[in-house]
Parts: C-alpha cells; sequence; structure tokens
C-alpha cells in the first residue's frame, strides 16, 4: 500500500553557517531506509505523467518501484536506459519545474522527491557495483561530437549503445564541459562527474581533449577522417556584459571566469596557483542559478558581504528555489528591484563601488515577466571591491565562423529543425549551442534527440 504522506523524506543538508566555510557537497543525500520511505509514496500512475515532464524520458514509476522493493542495482539498470548521467540529474536538474510538476501526489502536498531518489540510485551504483556494463557490438560506422557537457556526452552515450564509434573533442584539459567549469563542487562534485565520463569510456566512446574544433582542426577536416556525422555540443561560454561605465576595471568578472577559477581550477584549495581575488564585499549582478553559483562561491571564499542584485523581484527570480533558500541560509543579501548602472572605480583602478537605480515592474514583457522600469533619481552606492557578472552567456563563434553552410540566428545560436538536424549536411547540434544559455537537463534532451536523428541520417545514408 502506498505512504499516504504529504511531505517528502527531508533531505539532510549541511549547516547553513557551516557549510559557507567550506566547498563540501550541501545536501548530504538519503540513505537506503530514507530512499525505501520515499519510494512508497509514488502511486505508479497507469498514464505516468511525471515521465512527459522529463526531457530525456527517464521510466520514473519503474525505477522508483525497484527503489521500493530495495532493489536498487535494478533501480539504476532502468534510469541507465535513457539516462547517460543519472548522478548528475540527480543533484543540477530542476525537477520541481520538470518531473516532479507533473507528479499526481503534487496536487494535495509534496510531489514525490523524484531527484533525490535518481541522485540516491546513482550514488548507491558507483559505491557498490564495480562491474562494467557491457560494451555494444559495434556497427562499424564512425561520429564525432564537439564539446563534452550534458548535451554532447549524452548524444554519445546513446549512439555508443547502437555500437557506434564515437569520438568527443573537447577544447579544455579535462571532460565534462559547464558540469566541470560551471557548477560549484558544493552542487556537483567533480569526482562524480568523472565516475560518469568513465562510464561512458568503458561503452567505448573515446574522449580528446585540448581540441578546439575550429582551430586544432576544422568541421569538414572532421569529415575528410572518415566521421559520417558530426554533433556539436559545445555549449554557450562567452560571457555577456552590460556595457556600463567602469565595467573593464579591475576585480570585474564574468562570472564563467569566476566560476571556472573555483571549480575547474580549485582556487579555493590552500596551495594552489590558480589566481583569483578575495574582496571583502562582492556585488553579483543577475538572477539566475549562475549568479546564485557565484554568490555561494565568493561566500566561500571568504568575502564577508555578498550582495545579489537583480532587477524584478523575488517572485520573477529565475533562480530554483533551492538554490535561493540555500543561499539565504548561507548569508548572501539579496538586493531586488535594483539595477547597476555605473562601476566605480579607486585611483589604482580597482572596483570601489556599484552604483545602482531602484526599479519598480511595468507590464509584462515578450518573455511575460513584467518588465522593470527605472525609477527616476533613485540612484545610490553599494560598497564593494568586486562585481561579478551573471547575466547569460552565449555560443562562442569560432565553430560557426569556420564552417560553411552553418546558419545561425541573431544571438549567434546554431539553427536547427527539431530532430536537431543544422542547415549542413550531416551536421547536428544540440544543447547551449542552439538554444543559448539553458538548463543541464534540456541539453541532455537535445544530445538524445540529435543521437537519434543521427542513428536514422547514417542508417538512411
Amino acid at each position: 500500500m502506498a505512504n499516504m504522506a504529504n511531505e517528502k523524506v527531508k533531505m539532510p543538508v549541511q549547516d547553513g553557517i557551516v557549510r559557507s566555510g567550506n566547498f563540501d557537497e550541501v545536501a548530504l543525500g538519503y540513505d537506503e531506509a530514507m530512499a525505501v520511505e520515499e519510494a512508497t509514496r509514488c502511486l505508479n500512475c497507469v498514464n505516468r505523467p511525471c515521465v512527459s515532464g522529463c526531457p530525456v524520458k527517464v521510466k520514473i514509476p519503474d525505477f522508483i518501484a525497484e527503489v521500493a522493493k530495495g532493489d536498487f542495482k535494478k533501480a539504476y539498470e532502468v534510469i541507465h536506459e535513457t539516462s547517460s548521467l543519472p548522478a548528475v540529474c540527480g543533484r543540477v536538474c530542476p525537477q520541481e519545474t520538470q518531473c516532479e510538476q507533473k507528479c499526481v501526489r503534487g496536487i494535495k502536498g509534496e510531489s514525490v522527491a523524484i531527484g533525490r531518489l535518481e541522485r540516491f540510485v546513482a550514488d548507491w551504483y558507483r559505491k557498490n557495483c564495480k562491474e562494467a556494463l557491457p560494451k555494444p557490438q559495434s556497427n562499424g560506422h564512425k561520429v564525432a561530437v564537439v564539446g563534452s557537457g550534458p548535451a554532447g556526452l549524452t548524444c554519445a552515450g546513446d549512439l555508443a549503445k547502437l555500437g557506434y564509434q564515437v569520438s568527443v573533442f573537447e577544447a579544455l584539459h579535462v571532460a565534462g564541459g559547464v558540469l566541470m567549469y560551471g557548477i560549484p563542487e558544493f552542487r556537483l562534485p567533480k569526482e562524480i562527474v568523472q565516475h560518469e565520463i568513465e562510464g561512458l569510456k568503458q561503452q567505448g566512446v573515446e574522449i580528446e581533449c585540448n581540441t578546439v574544433i575550429g582551430r586544432s582542426e576544422s568541421v569538414d577536416e572532421l569529415f575528410e577522417e572518415g566521421y559520417e556525422a558530426v554533433f556539436i555540443g559545445s555549449g554557450a561560454g562567452l560571457p555577456n556584459f552590460m556595457n556600463l561605465p567602469g565595467e573593464n576595471l579591475k576585480g570585474v568578472y564574468s562570472a564563467n571566469e569566476f566560476l571556472t577559477r573555483c571549480n575547474l581550477m580549485k582556487a579555493y584549495q590552500e596551495g594552489v596557483d590558480t589566481p583569483i581575488q578575495r574582496p571583502e564585499k562582492a556585488v553579483i549582478v543577475g538572477g539566475g542559478n549562475v549568479a546564485m553559483d557565484a554568490a555561494r562561491c565568493a561566500k566561500r571564499l571568504g568575502v564577508k558581504e555578498v550582495s545579489v542584485v537583480y532587477r524584478r523581484s523575488m517572485e520573477e527570480l529565475p533562480a530554483r528555489k533551492e538554490e535561493v533558500e540555500h543561499a539565504m541560509e548561507e548569508g548572501i543579501q539579496f538586493c531586488l528591484l535594483r539595477n547597476p548602472v555605473r562601476v566605480l572605480g579607486n585611483e589604482e583602478g580597482w572596483v570601489k563601488g556599484v552604483e545602482c537605480v531602484e526599479m519598480e515592474l511595468g507590464e509584462p514583457d515578450e518573455s511575460g515577466r513584467r518588465r522593470p522600469v527605472e525609477k527616476a533619481n533613485s540612484n545610490f552606492v553599494i560598497e564593494a571591491d568586486c562585481m561579478i557578472m551573471a547575466i547569460g552567456t552565449s555560443p562562442n563563434p569560432l565553430i560557426r565562423s569556420t564552417t560553411e553552410g552553418l546558419d545561425t540566428n541573431r544571438k549567434g545560436c546554431l539553427i536547427t529543425d527539431e530532430s536537431g538536424k543544422t542547415t549542413r549536411e550531416g551536421v547536428f547540434a544540440g544543447g547551449d549551442a542552439v538554444t543559448g544559455a539553458a538548463t543541464v537537463i534540456l541539453a541532455m534532451g537535445a544530445g538524445k534527440t540529435a543521437a537519434k536523428a543521427i542513428d536514422e541520417y547514417i542508417q538512411n545514408k
């Protein structure tokens, strides 16, 4: 009989004050008893609405049923049928707006904790099952994947399961893309990312780092080397700025640079040579998950006052509710309905403050959110010696500028059809390179869709 408790089994977490001084994982995860208890809340609905909310179509009721029975290995096998990165998705996927939003239990209480259960299953399998999954038999076809972020890894994993010889080309010195450089250790431990990648390698996926497609070699050269299709999952790593007066002062970072130094280059560790400023007061501009990550990293570096400046109200804040709550618990200040207009500097060329204006919400804009309007004569200054811009990113123009036949939109994103086909024969794309900065799970969904289209393209060819 189903457990009809209206609330999820609570996730154990580090204390807010304690964790603000370390980079250890915030959420500690379910134990076996907690997982079984939560799994019994699932009603195993016939029409499976939760699955319709999952971009990679994990068989959610099936794996949860195995958890309820205590067969955690079988639960992992069910998830792995459709998802190559379950430990990642269980941690950073916005389940509250996807699978859990569709959960029937959410009508009169809290939804089933699908994400927490997925994380538990993946972690249990990593700790308890050492045998490699069987390697698929080769079908004799070669596919190249550009970028080893969530879109590229998912596409590579799905193609490997079908027997393709897949080579992934990564520009950085380590595979993982945004999972490695963008998401902090306290949300997604890097050893977990690398474990997921090792699983793909055991399936036959080859990964070549320090290879910049468009410089090291071109898309055309990949075809000349015998690859029958190319998937571009190079992400959106080009940071956006506001072009404010003083934005070129020392102490102004893009969130990408700041997070890369923290996450990939381990600037927070003692004895590491990675240069990074350790300011007294930091202002983070933006309201998304990247802004929350930057603010929480700054706090852990020892910044005494961290302020998030966002031009809309808390109701419009695009970051995940859980991340906002965690930031508040850690002492992050929120300056809402505020917008920066100028960066102030000292005689040495360093940031000494951020001039802002107050905002109020007007009529909805094209996104459906109420448009922020500046209040007259409302200027004020926030003292700061560091400013981090977290207002979005765009795709790097390198690949499109070195490859003929790839059409892009006005934002520089590759144009594809619903299957991921670009305007260039044999070239497919997905993830942030197509949509602009979005979520990990949407990028994975795009990689999965493109893998199916690539298989059909090569087989029909």
